[in-house]
C-alpha cells in the first residue's frame, strides 16, 4: 500500500546497536517488515524499516546532546495499529521490555474511538501507537 502523505522520517538515535532493534522488533507485528541501509550525506549508514506505504529511518547521532520535544523539533511519532488488540500486545511488549510508558493503553478524546498508547524509546523520544476505527478516521 503507498501512502499519498508522508513517505519517510529520519530519527537520530544514540545508539543503532539499541535502537535498531528495539523498533524492528517494535514495528513487525504493525506489518514493518523490510529493513535496509542507505548512505547518509554525510557518509553515516540510515537504516530504514519500511511499513504500509512509509518508512522511518535511524541514524547514529554525530553531535552531543540530548531531545526535548517541546523544543523546535519532532514532538513525537505515532504508528497506526490494525485493532485495539494489537494497540494493547504492543503495550504488554514495552512494560515486558521495561520501556517507559507515558499513558494507556486507553480511548482518548481526540475524535471518536481514539486508542492509543504514549511511550518512549531508547533515547527518550516520545512515540505512539494508535488504532483508529473506520468511521471514525
Amino acid at each position: 500500500m503507498r501512502s499519498t502523505g508522508v513517505h519517510h522520517v529520519d530519527l537520530v538515535v544514540s545508539s543503532i546497536e539499541r535502537s535498531l532493534p528495539f523498533y524492528r522488533d517494535l514495528l513487525a507485528p504493525l506489518g514493518w517488515h523490510r529493513v535496509g541501509e542507505v548512505e547518509g550525506e554525510r557518509g553515516e549508514t540510515i537504516w530504514y524499516l519500511s511499513g504500509p506505504g512509509t518508512s522511518v529511518g535511524l541514524r547514529e547521532a554525530q553531535a552531543e546532546g540530548s531531545h526535548d520535544r517541546y523544543r523546535v523539533g519532532l514532538h513525537h511519532l505515532a504508528f497506526e495499529a490494525p485493532s485495539r488488540v494489537v494497540v494493547d500486545e504492543r503495550a504488554d511488549w514495552l512494560r515486558r521490555r521495561g520501556a517507559e510508558l507515558e499513558s494507556g493503553p486507553e480511548e482518548y478524546g481526540y475524535i471518536p474511538g481514539y486508542y492509543a498508547v504514549f511511550f518512549y524509546d531508547p533515547d527518550g523520544l516520545k512515540l505512539e501507537i494508535v488504532h483508529i476505527p473506520p468511521l471514525a478516521a
